[in-house]
């Protein structure tokens, strides 16, 4: 039986590596038992995994991760990677280091690997959960919240901090007084939505870029076959003999970013490991930035009348 498949790392800029790939934990319609699916996971060859308090899957990860450790399939808990984040309910300076403590709790681990701001707004609720009234929406003090973050850092209780979701000028503000630079900002990115602006960004200030939905969330509420069915990646999947979503994933690989894949699926997981040992073509690039480009995910859920973010365009400041 082969081993387990060995995922490259990227350095981050606060000096600790972090793996390529890392397996998303959300879902809307989750397998019964998720532990089973994450130790699987860990004996496929994961070691970065993508948590957060509204996915429900903190505490789940958080016994894989022992029972990896007791079955020898890790020797400590130093072999994985792990992400959780700070989400709007939370995002308020006072309220930062209690929810790390609240998260760490839930896995069993006495630090995160990385932690991110979820999303550049605040939620008027203390209930975790995805969707929230409108009246609920809150405008972020992220110079307060930034400060928080990079007070978790100097107590050791995160390696490295970063954000989520912010579009190239909320990114530039933050810079523009944060005393840690974040290490990552995980957005929306595919062959579907490419990000050449946010990218330039980032590689001139050493932010890695972390790929989430880089499939398409296919199978969501808000996701689409965009990818999975797309014609150009198709193509080149029958010639070269790979999965569309292992030419999606090799594709985001080549642009020097990381990513989040989700699936529970052991086929699948196993199939987007299998993305590190080959190369696409000059002319397959070339036919995969031809790509008509469209933002996925709106974020509506984030934008009211009453709210931080009167408009899409606002939230994501023209980058739609």
């Amino acid at each position: 039986m082969a081993g387990p498949t060995t995922t490259p790392y990227v350095t981050l800029n606060s000096g600790h590596n972090m793996p390529v790939l890392g397996l998303g934990t959300f879902a809307l319609c989750q397998p019964p038992d998720l532990v089973s699916v994450f130790v699987q996971a860990i004996k496929l060859g994961y070691r970065h995994f993508d948590t957060s308090p509204v996915y429900g899957s903190e505490r789940p990860l958080g016994f894989a991760i022992a029972e990896a450790i007791r079955r020898g399939l890790i020797q400590s808990r130093d072999e994985v990677f792990i992400t959780s984040k700070l989400w709007c309910t939370d995002a308020d300076p006072e309220l930062v280091l209690p929810a790390l403590q609240n998260s760490l709790s839930n896995l069993g681990l006495e630090y995160l690997d990385l932690y991110l701001v979820h999303w550049p707004l605040r939620v008027n609720s203390g209930e975790y959960k995805v969707m929230y009234g409108k009246e609920d929406l809150l405008p972020i003090d992220m110079r307060g919240v930034w400060k928080a973050m990079e007070e978790c850092h100097s107590l050791g209780l995160v390696r490295s901090i970063g954000v989520s979701n912010l579009s190239t000028k909320k990114l530039s503000d933050l810079l523009s007084y944060s005393t840690i630079p974040p290490a990552v900002n995980q957005v929306e990115m595919s062959v579907t939505w490419s990000q050449p602006k946010l990218r330039e960004l980032c590689k001139k200030h050493g932010i890695y870029i972390t790929a989430w939905g880089p499939l398409g969330t296919y199978g969501e509420i808000w996701g689409s076959n965009l990818i999975m069915e797309n014609p150009t990646l198709e193509y080149i999947a029958s010639i070269r003999g790979k999965t569309v979503a292992q030419v999606a994933l090799r594709w985001l690989y080549e642009q020097k970013v990381t990513m989040i894949v989700k699936s529970f699926n052991k086929e699948r997981m196993k199939e987007n490991l299998q993305i590190f040992d080959w190369k696409l073509t000059k002319e397959e690039a070339k036919l995969i930035a031809k790509i008509p480009q469209q933002r996925r995910y709106q974020g509506n859920e984030f934008v009211s009348p009453s709210g931080p973010y009167k408009t899409v365009d606002e939230l994501w400041d023209g980058e739609i």
